[in-house]
């Protein structure tokens, strides 16, 4: 009888669940949308309630599509949206608030005050992070603030804390398991990524109980069984990881100086930096890769070198908006119908004519790390058309990475031979081009590029013995298209000059 492996892969706009085979082949699939909350400007929720519902509805069409019963499923690996905060009842099990997504900036403000308290470079070093509202701290220290009841609960020790995956897991398993991975509690900007703990200075300092969080494990751990109730049998809960982590792991960028780009709805990319824990100084975040060559939870290790051993480190470059500004035009501009028709309308004209978009339409990510940018349009003249317009939102997307590329060599020391990238918005062929042009470099996109879901599956089937090893699961890895770069280097410094420029206009619209 075949079996599979079940990822699901909660991103910030749908759930899904795809089935993998042993040859990392997508054998089902299932998605669905979720509701977008906008109370006010800048501030983004979600209903935990949705997400949760919404997941388990799609894991089981995808097991009804192919008519596969749990007894097939060998294992289970999550991903999820990172930063993203949830906190619930530990009774109830019912969230005090909704989640505080990784887009909000309602704490931005939070954020300032820290810095002018003196904590900025504590961050950096225990976190790896630099102070942003991006993360879950801040948006955890809000809900206790403002929510009904909560800090006098918190303080109870009856609430919980999770980032999604933790949320999920603690659904699946009927509240008998509050865990998280290495890589999600690297993202939350109150855990030591050097001694792979919750750092207590930084709980005190937000005035967060440490009961409210999870524990810590390895990426590919047996986190528990899914109750039997929900998917017609107990499942091993197999793996978890962080969206962009477990893209980087289902990309086999396993060595060092490997590197990664996610085009989702940011944009997210990653260098595997190994054992080493490379301090950036051009505005990159340091965090923790998927890994799944050790299983020892917080505070089993018998020292910090032991804790340290389980682990791989990444530096990480985050952008945003990225497929965000496609689903913008085609649900707040309406100049497409849908993401796909953006690439024909790209093709139809030479260049932007002098065009360029900055999409902050939630602030800039790195390497600028500025919250109140918000997006800029320059170089408009009479004679822009709808088809500048859509190219000038797609090139955006490929000059923010080229961005982080240049400080990800500069931090690393590493010059970029290859970029393999992955997501919704790699499917397009004019972005690709524009992208390998821009950096100079070639740009691979895999056979599978729904990478997010099948590193978490690799994570998973690790931990279950569905695969064996790293080495078999490099033997899946296939390229579909490489992208080779023909652009002339004086047009290339032209238009990489034209955008460093309108990025300072829309850093300009924030000074006041």
């Amino acid at each position: 009888m075949e079996t599979y492996i079940m990822s699901l892969d909660q991103g910030t706009t749908s759930s899904r669940c795809i089935l993998f085979d042993k040859g990392g082949n997508i054998c089902s699939m299932a998605q669905k949308e979720f509701t977008q909350i906008y109370p006010q400007p800048g501030w983004v929720e979600h209903d935990p309630m949705e997400i949760w519902s919404s997941q388990l509805s799609v894991a089981a069409e995808a097991m009804v599509k192919i008519n596969v019963n749990a007894g097939q499923i060998r294992g289970i690996g999550i991903t999820n949206q990172r930063e993203t905060t949830i906190v619930w009842d530990a009774d109830t099990g019912r969230p005090v608030y909704n989640a505080i997504v990784w887009q909000c900036r309602r704490t931005a403000d939070r954020i300032e005050q820290l810095k002018k308290d003196g904590w900025e470079q504590r961050i950096k070093e225990r976190t790896g992070l630099i102070p942003d509202a991006y993360f879950s701290a801040s948006k955890i220290a809000w809900i206790l603030e403002h929510a009904v009841d909560a800090r006098e609960k918190a303080e109870a020790g009856k609430l919980r804390f999770g980032t999604v995956d933790s949320w999920l897991i603690w659904n699946l398993t009927r509240g008998k398991v509050h865990a998280t991975d290495y890589t999600n509690a690297s993202r939350t900007m109150l855990f030591d990524i050097r001694n792979l703990r919750w750092d207590q200075e930084l709980l005190d300092y937000f005035k967060i109980p440490e009961s409210m969080l999870p524990r810590v494990y390895p990426s590919s751990h047996l986190f528990g069984m899914t109750d039997v109730s929900f998917l017609g049998g107990e499942i091993p809960i197999a793996g978890a990881a962080g969206d962009q982590q477990a893209a980087l792991f289902g990309q086999c960028c396993f060595e060092e100086g490997e590197v990664k780009n996610t085009y989702g709805t940011g944009c997210f990319l990653l260098m595997n930096t190994g054992k080493k824990i490379i301090n950036s100084s051009a505005g990159l975040l340091t965090t923790i890769a998927a890994t799944a060559d050790c299983d020892s939870a917080v505070g089993d290790a018998k020292d910090a070198k032991d804790a340290k051993d389980c682990v791989n480190y990444a530096l990480e470059g985050s952008v945003f908006v990225a497929g965000a500004a496609i689903q913008w035009l085609r649900d707040g501009m309406e100049l497409v119908r849908n993401a796909a028709e953006s690439e024909r309308f790209a093709a139809q004209v030479e260049d932007t004519d002098g065009m360029y978009l900055v999409p902050a339409f939630a602030g800039l990510g790195a390497p600028y790390w500025n919250p109140y940018a918000r997006g800029t349009i320059v170089g408009i003249t009479r004679g822009t058309s709808r088809a500048h317009f859509i190219r000038a939102t797609l090139e955006s997307i490929a000059y923010q990475t080229a961005d982080l590329l240049h400080a990800m060599e500069q931090d690393s020391g590493i010059g970029l031979k290859s970029l393999k990238v992955d997501g919704g918005a790699s499917a397009n062929d004019f972005l690709m081009q524009f992208q390998a042009d821009v950096i100079d470099a070639d740009t691979v996109r895999p056979g599978c590029i729904e990478t997010t879901a099948l590193g978490a599956a690799y994570l998973a089937g690790l931990a279950v013995g569905y695969w064996k090893d790293q080495e078999e699961i490099r033997a899946n890895w296939k390229p579909d298209k490489t992208f080779l770069p023909g652009m002339d280097e004086k047009k290339r410094a032209v238009l990489l000059k034209g955008w460093r420029r309108a990025v300072k206009c829309a850093l300009a619209w924030a000074e006041e």
